[in-house]
């Protein structure tokens, strides 16, 4: 039997439409939905090739346990049930649970109901750190809106629809799409926006896919910092402030302090851009309805927390926060930033204190960097058990090798995954999981990254192969078996009282039905005839819905949660941290500076098992400039041994003029192999760039915890002849 079902993508934030195409209960195909409001028919050639993700012959389709040798075999799933219940309980008894800690990667945290009951399982447990891709990916941006907002929550969003100006740092959307922003056919918005005469300025040491598109502004790596603080110099300077800024903003005096020394002829040593440029970006950046935007690459350098922070900053100065056509804050039809707000989410943040070595944790998330260190020092809080959910942190952290050799000491590691990675070769069990179009989900964590706000929901669209269970599902079955009823998390809390009044026990799919009933278009129970529930949504409006052509503007007062509605441009943690990036010194031994890159055909490590993504595309490989290649005595398609103080990586060089001069660009996810099963990605192998990062709690983004992977001191060395 054939048939077509309505469902959405989950492999990044856009979550484009998709019809998928079933015969015999099995996925055998994906279209982009041409009736989705928002996606209308687009879906990226990740998401097209999902069903070989999904049917992969390598795939866990059966509990596995590790024997002695390093091999697998499979298990019932009561054996391995049975097994590491009992070993958590030893664990909780014996050392307490808070020497059980996890591990969170991307795929899980798009998964709403595998990552709503991983918090109220590892809570249960007595889990206090919990690491995740955070530290490699969001926590330093999620820290700047606390320090400025009030909220960890509060993200900016690029209205993107009504833009004259957007400034690029440190993004690709044309390969990546938007992150921290889920805004789908982001290809075709940027080019309405030179279409209707705007500008779309790439800031990037590298000609990326989307600099080719548009313009691009060469600037030297990890310098955005020095770039930001002299568009701040010069918006004071020329008297290009709004007097709106002081009516919404406090610490502007200090700011304008701050900033004096940097001036643009002083910034130029760093950031290699000519000073007129700079002066002439921050008029325009007043002159007309403009954004700065920055993501990974402005989340990852060695002062992450203060260019995220001055990247709205700037924003700001320039009269374009909170503004048609600047960046405005989302509306989540569900009310998850207000709800997360009073239940005190949005201000779950511990500084770090340098004198004790305490490192900073944002929303519980503990950096990641020195997991391995935490797993081998002796003492009460060291860490004896880890559970990993749809993550890869051998390949995604820095210093693999370590990890791995402390893993291997550990007394017990389970994985929820859907392959026999590099991290999972060395779990005691892997528990096989649901791939996304075998679940029901929702884009519960990001219903406030919208410029529409938008709804949808989707069910599973064909059952789970083999014995995969859903993430949810083995989490709740392993609390039973410890002993331990579900945590208070937030979200159970904040919809028990609902639950309690219709005798329901809380589930995922209660909780979300709760959150849409009270919703903005919710039934409220009844209360509201028309109103819409999960099964309502999913019946009346299955392709999606949008609840509002367009976010709302001057609501600055209303979603600022400093106590006094304003936003907070003074702190001594950005003054302590300019003050840091004025003493950095030169590494004269390693004097290029090595970025990360995304590849069109690539998800991080998980989608490098799939035959359709990796045809007609070069090996793993550093991408240097024709002129630094022949200065070094390299050549082009020859190896390369990249030295950093943190370690050695040697792979072929190519030579491109899409890169600047002192630059060495390394696409990230690569250097499968060991015993994982996912048998294509081995055999492509490449090397893991993370080999140069550091985990030296110095060198970690003091703010924010976040690893510095990219504007990493490097020097290049020929290998062979």
């Amino acid at each position: 039997m054939r048939e077509e079902k309505v469902t959405f993508c989950r492999i990044c934030e856009p979550f484009c439409g998709m019809i998928a195409t079933i015969e015999n209960d099995k996925l055998v195909g994906l279209r982009p939905d041409r009736d989705h409001p928002l996606s209308k028919g687009f879906a990226c050639p990740k998401g097209m090739a999902y069903p070989h993700v999904q049917n992969d012959p390598d795939r866990v389709r059966f509990p596995q346990r590790r024997r002695p040798d390093g091999s697998f075999e499979r298990v019932s799933w009561d054996e391995a049930m049975t097994d590491i219940a009992a070993r958590l309980r030893h664990l909780r008894t014996e050392y307490g649970g808070h020497t059980i800690a996890s591990y969170m990667g991307n795929p899980a945290a798009l998964n709403y109901s595998g990552a709503l009951w991983g918090q109220v399982a590892l809570k249960a447990f007595g889990v206090t750190k919990f690491y995740s891709a955070g530290s490699q990916d969001t926590n330093s941006r999620l820290v700047a809106n606390y320090l400025l907002f009030g909220n960890l929550l509060l993200q900016p969003l690029p209205d993107l629809d009504h833009t004259e100006l957007l400034v690029i740092l440190g993004a690709n959307p044309v390969v990546s799409h938007l992150s921290l922003a889920s805004v789908p056919r982001v290809s075709d918005k940027l080019h309405a926006i030179t279409g209707r005469g705007g500008r779309v300025l790439v800031i990037d040491p590298r000609r990326t896919e989307t600099a080719r598109e548009f313009e691009w502004l060469p600037v030297v790596p990890d310098a955005d910092a020095w770039l930001l603080l002299s568009l701040v110099h010069v918006l004071f300077e020329e008297g290009l402030v709004p007097n709106r800024v002081r009516e919404i903003a406090t610490g502007v005096d200090a700011m304008r302090a701050l900033a004096a020394p940097h001036t643009p002829e002083v910034t130029h040593a760093h950031t290699g851009i000519d000073p007129e440029q700079v002066r002439s970006l921050a008029r325009q950046l007043v002159a007309r309805k403009s954004v700065v935007y920055g993501r990974l690459g402005a989340c990852l350098g060695s002062s992450a927390t203060l260019v995220n922070f001055l990247i709205d900053t700037v924003n700001l100065l320039a009269g374009n926060l909170d503004v048609r056509g600047g960046v405005v804050f989302g509306q989540s039809p569900l009310r998850l930033v207000e709800l997360a707000a009073r239940a005190g989410m949005g201000s779950d943040y511990q500084p770090g204190d340098p004198d004790t070595g305490r490192l900073p944790v944002v929303m519980g998330m503990y950096p990641a960097a020195p997991m391995a260190r935490e797993m081998t020092v002796d003492g009460p809080d060291q860490v004896r058990a880890l559970i990993v959910q749809g993550g890869n942190p051998v390949l995604s952290t820095p210093a693999a090798a370590d990890l791995a050799t402390a893993m291997q000491g550990l007394d017990l590691v389970v994985s929820l995954d859907l392959y026999v990675n590099e991290t999972n070769q060395y779990a005691d069990y892997i528990l096989p999981c649901t791939a996304m179009y075998e679940r029901e989900d929702h884009a519960l964590f990001s219903g406030a990254h919208y410029l529409q706000p938008f709804l949808q929901v989707t069910d599973a669209v064909v059952p789970a192969p083999g014995e995969c269970r859903e993430e949810w599902v083995i989490l709740q079955e392993l609390m039973e078996r410890v002993g331990v009823g579900p945590a208070p998390h937030w979200l159970v809390a904040v919809t028990s009282r609902v639950g309690r009044l219709l005798r329901m026990q809380p589930t995922p799919r209660r909780i979300l039905d709760t959150l849409i009933r009270l919703g903005t278009v919710g039934d409220r129970f009844g209360l509201r005839p028309g109103g819409l529930t999960f099964a309502e949504l999913l019946r009346r409006h299955p392709h999606g819905l949008v609840v509002a052509e367009q976010v709302e503007v001057g609501r600055l007062r209303e979603v600022v949660q400093h106590k006094n509605h304003r936003v907070a441009l003074d702190h001594a943690e950005i003054r302590a941290e300019v003050a840091r990036l004025a003493a950095r010194e030169p590494a004269a031994d390693f004097p290029l500076r090595l970025i990360g890159q995304r590849e069109p055909r690539s998800e991080n490590s998980w989608m490098h098992n799939v035959a359709t993504l990796r045809a007609a595309r070069d090996p793993h490989a550093a991408r240097m400039h024709p002129a630094d290649v022949v200065e070094l005595g390299l050549t082009h398609r020859g190896r390369v041994r990249l030295v950093s103080k943190a370690g050695a990586i040697e792979l072929p060089v190519l030579a491109t003029e899409d890169i600047s001069r002192g630059v060495v660009a390394v696409p990230h996810g690569w250097g499968h192999g060991g015993r994982g099963s996912w048998r294509r990605a081995n055999a492509e192998g490449g090397v893991n760039v993370n080999e140069l990062a550091s985990t030296d709690p110095a060198d970690l983004d003091p703010l924010a915890g976040m690893s510095h992977l990219t504007g990493i001191p490097v020097r290049a060395e020929r290998v062979g002849a």
